[in-house]
């Protein structure tokens, strides 16, 4: 069974901190780039990091300076550090997983989503 699992979000006032972290089947992890996606109500799906197998890493405009993106090879999990949270990060926040996952037609795994929520 393929899985992708979220843990780590929550309520956290604006400027707080938050870290998320996804764990992934081995089969998953080793091949894939890794990377999170979130989407607040009423708005599409919108990229926020992506990490590819080789270590390369992408961020959203929205998000550079204050969020960092990370993987374990040892314990196939994904990270996504959040400082400086602001209310427009307010969303449910997914891991995604494939061989090109910037664009989340091309997503091959979805996790279940955790909710961050930031309160001003």
């Amino acid at each position: 069974q393929v899985q992708l699992v979220e843990s780590g979000g929550g309520l956290v006032q604006a400027g707080g901190s938050l870290r998320l972290s996804c764990a992934a089947s081995g089969r998953i992890f080793i091949r894939n780039a890794m990377g999170w996606y979130r989407q607040a109500p009423g708005k599409q799906r919108e990229l926020v990091a992506v990490i590819t197998s080789g270590g390369t890493i992408n961020y959203a405009d929205s998000v550079k300076g204050r969020f960092t993106i990370s993987r374990d090879n040892a314990k196939n999990t994904v990270d996504l550090q959040m400082n400086s949270l602001k209310p427009e990060d307010t969303a449910v926040y997914y891991c995604a997983a494939g061989p090109y996952i910037s664009r989340s037609d091309y997503v091959t795994y979805w996790g279940q989503g955790t909710q961050v929520t930031v309160s001003s």
